[in-house]
């Protein structure tokens, strides 16, 4: 077993980018991938190598965002300064406000998808990790998240053509 400097230096950019899919928060992904490494330091005695250590550690990551969601009840809000910015972009409120409503309409969907779709969407879309590093993260093959991230896909679509 590697010393957990080693561990660190190779996993923490993995765990790191895992959490901020998760969060989008750079400081609390950059937080809970420092708490990630510490429980991995009081833990590594449990660690059976049953899985790769990179899963094993995002387990750990995502356990923490988890509990970090239940302490903060924490919402989804624009803040005004980001209005602001985009309207100096020349963007339209109008086109804004359609914008997110069409981003909170996708996530919504995902919320109907089983959660290793859903977490697939989510580490493609919002992290822009390739299938390979989200195979790795989540202890399956590329192909198989690319297959998932196809079907998961194909569902919402399927879904909000009936709605339509």
């Amino acid at each position: 077993m590697q010393n957990i400097e080693e561990i660190y230096k190779e996993y923490s950019t993995t765990v790191y980018k895992y959490l901020f899919c998760l969060t989008q928060n750079r400081d609390i992904s950059e937080e809970l991938t420092q708490e990630t490494f510490a429980i991995a330091v009081e833990d590594i005695k449990k660690f059976r190598g049953e899985c790769k250590l990179s899963v094993w550690l995002c387990q750990i990551a995502k356990h923490l965002w988890y509990k970090e969601l239940k302490k903060s009840k924490k919402s989804v809000n624009v803040s005004l300064e980001e209005v602001n910015d985009n309207i100096l972009y020349d963007e339209s409120l109008e086109e804004l406000i359609c914008e997110k409503e069409e981003k909170l309409k996708l996530f919504k969907d995902m919320q109907k998808l089983d959660e290793k779709s859903r977490e697939v969407m989510y580490l493609r879309m919002v992290g822009n990790l390739s299938y390979e590093e989200i195979g790795e993260i989540l202890g399956k093959t590329a192909n198989w998240s690319r297959v998932t991230y196809y079907r998961a896909k194909q569902k919402i679509r399927e879904e909000n053509k009936d709605e339509k």
